[in-house]
């Protein structure tokens, strides 16, 4: 139970890779917040875990809008007294070539993805330095590393939340917050169901090593990690998960 007496904030957290963390941040101990725009499935969830034994509630978070996230952050504050831990996980896609993406696709992912991240970030900041604590993991992906065909909102966004982890991580780094990233590959989620059929499969598994697409249940894990006290020391930094999709990079 090494999360036990942390809150923690976990945004796109009703399925997928967020669902899967704020599961394993309870069975943690950790009390969670569940933030999504699919508010049902994060009452559900909430529910769930609750009988469960665990102290989680859902709300509706639209991370681009700055006064759903404030709301969202004084909920979370009123209910468990504290904020400790932020995953910024929420996402979405609109695919369209360079060529034809239109500004609404553009500012939709950028507005999700690299401004949501940075409405949390600075909301959460003064509970965070207040009380001189606070572990942030922002989510990226391959696509922000390597560049993606067909989603280039999508690999700027990410690119760009990994310049807002190194430079939050610089500034908060004197009050004992930690801002870290998680790049993830193809991972097995509504969001990748396009990449993982039939007329992509064989091109992305040719380049993962490890010959498979990963779990929601096994990239959770380093997400965890990175939160402990064994990752005290660790900040500013890019945890690729990806079966090595990404060496040497």
């Amino acid at each position: 139970m090494q999360l036990a007496g942390r809150t923690a904030i976990v945004t796109g957290a009703a399925q997928g890779i967020g669902e899967a963390v704020v599961r394993a941040y309870a069975a943690e101990g950790a009390r969670v917040c569940i933030a999504d725009v699919a508010v049902e499935r994060a009452h559900a969830l909430a529910q769930e875990l609750a009988r469960d034994g665990a102290d989680a509630m859902g709300i509706r978070c639209d991370v681009s809008d700055r006064t759903e996230v404030d709301a969202m952050i004084a909920a979370a504050v009123a209910r468990f007294g504290r904020v400790d831990i932020l995953v910024n996980n929420a996402g979405i896609i609109r695919p369209a070539m360079l060529q034809k993406m239109t500004a609404a696709q553009w500012d939709a992912v950028l507005g999700v993805h690299l401004t949501g991240s940075f409405n949390c970030l600075q909301a959460v900041a003064p509970a965070m330095i207040g009380q001189r604590y606070g572990r942030v993991i922002n989510v990226t992906s391959t696509a922000g590393l390597l560049g993606t065909i067909g989603q280039i909102n999508y690999g700027a966004a990410k690119s760009g939340v990994m310049g807002l982890t190194m430079s939050a991580a610089r500034e908060w780094a004197a009050h004992d917050i930690t801002v870290n990233t998680i790049c993830f590959g193809v991972v097995e989620t509504p969001m990748t169901e396009t990449i993982r059929g039939e007329k992509f499969r064989d091109r992305y598994m040719a380049q993962i090593p490890m010959g498979r697409f990963s779990t929601p249940q096994e990239v959770a894990q380093p997400v965890c990690f990175l939160l402990s006290d064994a990752a005290s020391y660790i900040t500013g930094q890019h945890l690729s998960v990806n079966g090595g999709y990404t060496i040497g990079v």
